[in-house]
This record gives C-alpha cells, structure tokens and sequence, in this order.
C-alpha cells in the first residue's frame, strides 16, 4: 500500500494544546481529561459531542494500563476523584 492510500484511509490525531499542563509531563493532562470525561458525560449524557474531546484527549495521551485500572475502579467505586459535574 502507497502511503497515499494510507493517509486516506487513516486519521491520525491527538490531543491538542492546553495551557494549563504546558510541560513535557502529561500525566496530569492525561488524569484531567478522563476525569473530565466522565463528568462531563455524567452531566450532558454520552452523545453530547463535546464530552468526545475529553474522550480523544484521555485515549491519546494516557497508557491503556491506567484508563484500565481507571475503569476497573469506577466500576467496583474506589476510584479516586469525584466523578459528579
């Protein structure tokens, strides 16, 4: 496959500047979005698009062992942040 084809079959991005974490670190701008997420969902409910970039965010700069053990824990309530808006 060309890399023609490639780039038109595929989207890539990721998550876009936030002033708020402007160093290299992104752990916390990772932990920021999926808290964000899930609040943001638990106001507006799952198909208000803006939740979405939150989702993108979270998905793009957080390794999948933390949003795994993230989940695990909201499942069973020992997750550690509140997730009301």
């Amino acid at each position: 496959m060309s890399d023609a084809d490639l780039s038109s079959k595929y989207v890539l991005q990721t998550a876009g500047f936030d002033a708020r974490f402007p160093n290299t670190n992104q752990t916390r701008h990772c932990w920021q979005n999926y808290c964000d997420y899930f609040k943001c969902i638990s106001a507006k409910g799952d198909e208000f698009a803006p939740c979405k970039q939150f989702k993108r965010a979270y998905h793009s700069l957080c390794p999948n062992e933390w949003v795994s053990k993230w989940d695990d824990q909201r499942e069973s309530g020992t997750f550690p942040a509140s997730l009301e808006p």
